[in-house]
C-alpha cells in the first residue's frame, strides 16, 4: 500500500512504546490487526482470513493481502468509515495492552513504597497518581486525621494490584503495618541488609505502633540501632505519620519476658501464664495500672497483638483477692489440697472463671486428681463464677451510676446552678474538683498513665464554699480526701 508516511508513523508508535512501557512488536502486531478490520470493513466481508497484512518493523511498509495476493490500494482509498473502524480498533488495542503493561508492572511492586501526587477524594478514596497509573487509597487503608490536597506528594505502600474487567485498580495504604516496616527499611540499613530483623509488630494507625526486633549481631543493638543517635531515625519515621507513636520493644523467646517489654513504660511486677487458655495474667502496682492498660487500652492491647497472648492487668490486691476466692471455693470439695491451688496459680489458673473454662480434663492431667475431683471442682467454680460475675456487675453499675452524677454535678456547676441538697456531699466534691482541675485535651494526650493534676488550694476553697465549710478551705480538703 502507497501514500502512507511510514517514517512518522514509525516515530510514533517509538513515543507510544517509550511512554507507555509496552513492547513496540505488541504495537506493530495492532497496527496490523486494525488493518485488516479495516480493509474488511470497506469490502463489508466476514471472513476472518480473507485480508492478512504484515508490517516491516524498521521501515514501516504495510502490506495487505487479499486471499495471498497483494492488494493494491492506499489507506485513503479504504474510505471514511474503514479509517474510523482502523481507529477504533487502534485505540482498543493500545488501551489493552496499557493495562497488560501496569497490571504487570506494579504487580511486581506490591510491598513497596512510592510516592504519588494527590488528585482528588471520591466517596472517602484518596485518588493518587503514581508514575503513569491511577492508583486509589480507601478509607481503611488511611489514617485517621490525615487530610490531603490536589497537588500534594504522599507516601504510600503498595497493598494489592487487581485485574478488574477493564481496569487495573491499585490499592494503596498508610495504615498497614507493613508500611511501618518498610519505611524501617528505609531509614535503618541493618533492617534492611536483615542484620535487625522486625519479629512481630501491632499497630492502631495514627495513634500507637509496638514493633519487635532482635539482632543476629550480637555487636548491633537493635533496639539501639532503630533509635539513631539522638533519635534521629525513628523521628524521620514519626514525622512520616504525623507523630504517630512508635514502641520499639526487644524481642526475647521467653513469653514472659517479651510480655514485660512489650508493656513498657509500666513496670510490671509478676506475669503468671496459662498455656490452656493463651492468657497471660500481669500484676502491676496501683500506680502502674493505668500506665500498663493505657489510654483507652491502648497499651495493653497492642501488647496483646503483639506477643499473641490474652493480657489481663491485676493490681496485687485483685490477684491476691482472686485466687482467695479460687482457694475459698475448693475448701468443702475432698481431696484438694492447698498445695493443688498452688499448683493452678502456678499453671497460670488464677480465677474461678478460668477453671470453668479450662474443664475437667485439664484438672485432671495436670492435678492428678479423679475425674469425679475434677468434675466436682468445675462445678464448684461454675457456681461461685455466677455469683463473681454478679458482684462484678453491681460494682460496674455502681461506677457508672457514681460517674453520671458527678458529670451531672459538673455540668450544673458549669451553667451556674446550684447544687440540690440531696447531692451526696462526696460526689459533689469530686465533680468540683474535676471541673476546677480538669486538663486540656494536650494534657490529657501528653503522658498516659501519668500522675493525676494538681489540686490547688482555690480549688479546695471553692469546694469548700460551695459544700458549706469554712473560708479556710479545710472542710473542703478533708472532703477531697474522702471523695
Amino acid at each position: 500500500m502507497s501514500s502512507l508516511n511510514t517514517q512518522e508513523m514509525m516515530r510514533h508508535l517509538d513515543a507510544i512504546a517509550r511512554d507507555r512501557k509496552i513492547d513496540r512488536a505488541t504495537l506493530i502486531s495492532d497496527l496490523e490487526h486494525a488493518m485488516v478490520s479495516a480493509a474488511r470493513k470497506h469490502f463489508n466481508t466476514l471472513d476472518t482470513e480473507e485480508f492478512t497484512c504484515q508490517i516491516d518493523p524498521i521501515s514501516g511498509q504495510m502490506t495487505v493481502y487479499r486471499h495471498g495476493e497483494i492488494l493494491d490500494m492506499s489507506p485513503a482509498e479504504l474510505g471514511r468509515i474503514a479509517a474510523q473502524t482502523f481507529k477504533q480498533v487502534m485505540i482498543q488495542r493500545f488501551r489493552e495492552d496499557e493495562r497488560l503493561s501496569v497490571f504487570d508492572e506494579f504487580s511486581k511492586r506490591v510491598g513497596e513504597i512510592v510516592t504519588g501526587a494527590v488528585q482528588r477524594y471520591e466517596g472517602g478514596s484518596l485518588v493518587i497518581t503514581i508514575d503513569r497509573a491511577e492508583a486509589f487509597m480507601p478509607r481503611s487503608e488511611q489514617i485517621p486525621g490525615e487530610q490531603f490536597a490536589p497537588g500534594d506528594r504522599v507516601r504510600c505502600f503498595i497493598l494489592d494490584v487487581r485485574d478488574v474487567g477493564n481496569q487495573v485498580k491499585i490499592v494503596l495504604s498508610r495504615g498497614h503495618p507493613d508500611f511501618i516496616k518498610r519505611l524501617f527499611e528505609i531509614e535503618v540499613p541493618e533492617v534492611a541488609e536483615r542484620i535487625i530483623e522486625v519479629k512481630a509488630m501491632a499497630r492502631e494507625a495514627g495513634y500507637r505502633t509496638k514493633i519487635a526486633v532482635s539482632s543476629i549481631d550480637s555487636k548491633v543493638d537493635a533496639v539501639g540501632a532503630c533509635v539513631g543517635v539522638r533519635g534521629s531515625r525513628i523521628k524521620n519515621i514519626v514525622d512520616e505519620l504525623n507523630g504517630e507513636k512508635i514502641d520499639i520493644v526487644r524481642w526475647n523467646e521467653s513469653s514472659q519476658i517479651l510480655i514485660q517489654n512489650a508493656l513498657k513504660p509500666a513496670e510490671v511486677q509478676e506475669i503468671s501464664l496459662c498455656f490452656e487458655l493463651g492468657r497471660a495474667t500481669v500484676v502491676v502496682r496501683d500506680d502502674q495500672l493505668s500506665l500498663a492498660i493505657g489510654k483507652r487500652g491502648q497499651n495493653v492491647r497492642l501488647a496483646a497483638r503483639l506477643t499473641g497472648w490474652d493480657i489481663d492487668i491485676l493490681t496485687p490486691e485483685e490477684f491476691n483477692k482472686s485466687l482467695e476466692t479460687l482457694s475459698g471455693t475448693f475448701d468443702s470439695i475432698e481431696g484438694v489440697s492447698e498445695e493443688m491451688v498452688d499448683r493452678l496459680a502456678a499453671l497460670g489458673m488464677i480465677s474461678v472463671f478460668d477453671i470453668e473454662e479450662v474443664g475437667q480434663e485439664v484438672l485432671v492431667t495436670e492435678l492428678e486428681v479423679s475425674e469425679e475431683t475434677g468434675a466436682a471442682m468445675v462445678e464448684a467454680a461454675a457456681v461461685k463464677a455466677k455469683v463473681v460475675a454478679e458482684e462484678q456487675q453491681r460494682e460496674k453499675e455502681e461506677a457508672e451510676r457514681r460517674r453520671q452524677e458527678e458529670e451531672a454535678a459538673a455540668q450544673r456547676l458549669l451553667a451556674g446552678e446550684g447544687l440540690d441538697g440531696d447531692v451526696d456531699p462526696d460526689v459533689a466534691a469530686a465533680a468540683i474538683l474535676g471541673v476546677a482541675s480538669a486538663p486540656t485535651p494536650a494534657d490529657a494526650g501528653a503522658s498516659e498513665g501519668g500522675a493525676a493534676p494538681e489540686i490547688t488550694q482555690e480549688d479546695e476553697s471553692r469546694a469548700a464554699d460551695i459544700l458549706g465549710g469554712g473560708s479556710d478551705g479545710s472542710s473542703g480538703s478533708e472532703e477531697r480526701t474522702n471523695g
